[in-house]
């Protein structure tokens, strides 16, 4: 698969996700043997992001403002504060590429050194005229760039978010995340600010340095390259052999499902929406974001098995279905492989798990900074919905129905909010209930035309 392909991509997959759920309702709501892939639309796109972050002097790592806590010493402004982290974010990834690169044993070019130039200044629109030059170097086969790309496109999605969050927004969501992790904690980020936030506080605040990684580019050999370098000193990597391994495997599955279709038409189909499998001179091809995205989880599935007694954390952009036997909640993110009885998704727990996010709902509508904040809304709608789905696999229907009226509230047009919720209202006949959640996103929303399709389908089942 080659770099598209993969999600070297600076998207997130929740938009992608939004086409999915939707199919997944048509199936549950028709109640027909029919089968059909609604390709998702990306219709929105981001709001235009700053060229320019204002900065002041160096701000001490110890320094962590949050709303949430009151003292009396005067707050640095957290303008000022993730300013400063991101220059020292950027010196330290600037450090990663030289030391990659004496290590693979290529030279560094003025260009690339620019880049960490700009990003140290804070200049996001140069920063990404001269990333997409760059890529374009590295497609035509620059080893340099091959070698070290994942620090320069590191880099880049932090700069991304600290230029589309509030600053103290930033703040409160990296360290939500942060500080929910136990010591040793693995954490696993999926969607870009829940990778790239908390990688930026990670790196520069003055708590402990957890192994942060993304379940999105693990099928990307340059990126566990780049975790190797990273982390080999403190986790058992995954290496070339096993990403092969994955990808065989997947491949022979592929194959499997694809002649289970081809010989018995008339049963639910085994190859899932959006899977592009084709067979072509006996030999089995796959693209698009489902096929990777399933590699993916065989590969996190091998580095958990490879290191059996670290803890693992995730904020996931696509659901890993297999990993949530064992999963739980934790904070506003989830652990994986729990052994701890303590830890266990318990009904208690659940119960937990929803009111928190009935209480960050309240909290952050009550906020005008992160109520006006598109990113921060969509971000916590996402997280809500998805540790909604962990509920709901474990049969906490009535905790995953608060959580998901949780994300709707924060984010009335969250693609993956509205259509897991409304599968969930559809799948027990709640037909009324579902209309008022799609009426509720296409007020929010009212371009969308997924949204009016939804709601048209919804009127036409509830007559």
């Amino acid at each position: 698969m080659n770099e598209s392909a993969q999600n070297e991509s600076r998207q997130s997959y929740w938009r992608w996700l939004a086409g999915v759920g939707c199919l997944v309702l048509i199936l549950i709501a028709i109640f027909a043997p029919r089968r059909r892939h609604e390709a998702a639309s990306d219709g929105s796109s981001n709001a235009p992001i700053v060229s320019e972050i204002s900065s002041s002097a160096a701000i001490p790592k110890n320094v962590r403002p949050s709303r949430r806590s009151a003292s009396s010493v005067p707050q640095v402004p957290a303008t000022e504060v993730v300013a400063a982290k991101l220059r020292q974010f950027a010196r330290s990834r600037r450090e990663t590429m030289h030391a990659m690169a004496r290590h693979f044993k290529v030279e560094v070019s003025p260009e690339m050194e620019r880049f960490f130039d700009l990003a140290e200044a804070g200049r996001l629109d140069e920063m990404n005229a001269l990333f997409e030059s760059l890529r374009e170097q590295k497609k035509e086969g620059s080893p340099a760039l091959n070698a070290v790309w994942p620090a320069l496109h590191e880099t880049l999605g932090v700069a991304e978010e600290v230029a589309r969050w509030p600053a103290q927004g930033l703040l409160d969501y990296g360290n939500a995340v942060l500080d929910s992790l136990r010591p040793g904690m693995v954490y696993v980020g999926g969607t870009d600010p829940g990778r790239f936030i908390p990688t930026l506080l990670n790196e520069t605040g003055d708590g402990e340095r957890h192994i942060v990684l993304t379940q999105n580019a693990l099928a990307d050999g340059t990126y566990l390259d780049y975790l190797n370098f990273l982390y080999k000193d403190r986790l058992a990597t995954l290496t070339k052999d096993d990403s092969q391994r994955a990808f065989q495997e997947y491949l022979s599955d592929a194959q499997k499902r694809v002649a289970h279709d081809q010989q018995f038409p008339n049963e639910p189909h085994q190859v899932r929406p959006g899977e592009d499998i084709s067979i072509v001179d006996n030999r089995t091809q796959v693209s698009g974001q489902v096929a990777v995205m399933a590699i993916n989880e065989k590969l996190l599935q091998a580095l958990m098995q490879k290191n059996p007694d670290a803890s693992f954390a995730m904020e996931e952009s696509f659901p890993f279905s297999s990993m949530f036997g064992d999963a739980s909640a934790l904070g506003p993110i989830m652990e994986l492989r729990v052994k701890d009885d303590q830890s266990k998704l318990t009904p208690e727990r659940a119960a937990q798990a929803a009111n928190y996010w009935s209480d960050t709902a309240q909290e952050l509508l009550s906020d005008p900074e992160s109520a006006d904040s598109h990113a921060v809304r969509m971000t916590y709608a996402k997280m809500a919905a998805s540790q909604a789905g962990l509920l709901l696999t474990r049969n906490y229907t009535p905790e995953a129905e608060q959580a998901f009226r949780s994300a709707t509230e924060i984010a009335p047009d969250s693609p993956e909010a509205v259509f897991r919720y409304i599968n969930l209202l559809v799948s027990q006949k709640r037909f009324n209930d579902a209309i008022v959640i799609s009426e509720n996103a296409i007020r929010a929303a009212p371009d969308n035309d997924q949204f009016r399709n939804l709601l048209s389908e919804l009127n036409r089942l509830n007559k």
